[in-house]
């Protein structure tokens, strides 16, 4: 080849090689639909959250994204099937701070919770709310921790999932109270039964409790994060309300199967950040009490890592179990 040399060929060969598998991969991406696994019941926080963001993410790639909803197992049934799906990115999955608890919670798990998943971007963080049966004669937290105190083992409360239940648990610790937990599927049929009664107390996300609250259907009493949120800034913490040093708050997130291509999980996370940075996503986000918490995959990965400590220290206190 006249003007070039064999050796700057070969060089140019080698490298093309060797970086292109990668590269085209995530310029070819998504070449087909993408599933994005949400391990909760429609209706929750985290179905809303993929509802809002997935619409946005077929705008940008022209390539259907299909949110399907796998609950079950404390998350547990769809986390595997992560874990043995292909690693090319068409399969995305919505987790919670669940995803971290379990890992404390169970002695075994059919999949290992960082060797086999690839984390993309944290999505959002927010506090609980603490919502009440209004049959419950408890209008603020010391009258609730009053109320179980001297009905010890006969309050339950409800939890869609280990955040919510963890931040229940964390909450009996440090009061010196005895509630029975009553295990959900998601948050939407946890909100059903605490309205009907069927259960009195519940600790769900901002965005599952406040409008039941908003409506006269359940009592609102708290929030759980350090300071007030600006989505019920009427609402004292929990620490303004009488335990002090209590914080809880749940996360979710988006993973990938393990061995998907770094550069299909930069382009993933590049654009679940660039969705979150617009206006109407971070509005209806901050409305439900969802702050928008986009980050890099290595800075997701290290916060992960962080979760599973700070709750395995919660489950040793509290003695939580699975159910």
């Amino acid at each position: 080849m006249p003007g070039i040399s064999r050796t700057t060929l070969a060089i140019t060969l080698i490298a093309t090689a060797s970086c292109a598998p990668g590269t085209l991969l995530a310029q070819q991406y998504p070449s087909k639909p993408i599933r994005l696994i949400v391990p909760f019941a429609p209706g929750g926080p985290g179905d809303v959250q993929a509802r809002l963001i997935g619409p946005r993410l077929t705008q940008a790639w022209g390539q259907p994204v299909i949110v399907e909803n796998r609950p079950g197992g404390n998350t547990i049934i769809a986390t595997e099937l992560t874990a043995r799906a292909d690693p090319d990115g068409h399969l995305v999955q919505i987790i919670s701070a669940g995803f971290a608890i379990n890992t404390s919670l169970y002695p075994k798990l059919p999949y290992d919770s960082v060797r086999d998943f690839a984390p993309v971007t944290q999505l959002t963080s927010g506090p609980a709310i603490v919502v009440v049966h209004p049959s419950l004669p408890a209008r603020s937290v010391k009258a609730l921790i009053q109320l179980a105190r001297s009905r010890p083992g006969q309050l339950t409360y409800g939890s869609a999932g280990l955040p919510s239940q963890l931040a229940v648990e964390l909450f009996k610790v440090m009061t010196g109270t005895d509630m029975v937990h009553v295990p959900y599927k998601g948050a939407a049929p946890a909100m059903i039964d605490l309205i009907a009664g069927h259960v009195q107390v519940s600790f769900p996300t901002i965005s599952g409790g406040l409008p039941h609250a908003q409506a006269g259907k359940l009592r609102a009493l708290a929030t759980t994060g350090e300071k007030r949120s600006p989505a019920t800034p009427e609402l004292p913490t929990m620490i303004e309300a009488g335990v002090p040093g209590y914080v809880a708050v749940n996360w979710f997130g988006t993973v990938v199967p393990a061995r998907t291509p770094a550069a299909v999980v930069a382009k993933l996370s590049q654009e679940f950040a660039r969705t979150l940075r617009m206006p109407d996503v971070g509005e209806r986000l901050l409305s439900q009490g969802l702050e928008p918490m986009s980050n890099t995959p290595g800075e997701f990965a290290a916060y992960i890592k962080s979760e599973m400590t700070k709750w395995a220290k919660v489950v040793k206190a509290s003695g939580a179990k699975a159910e």
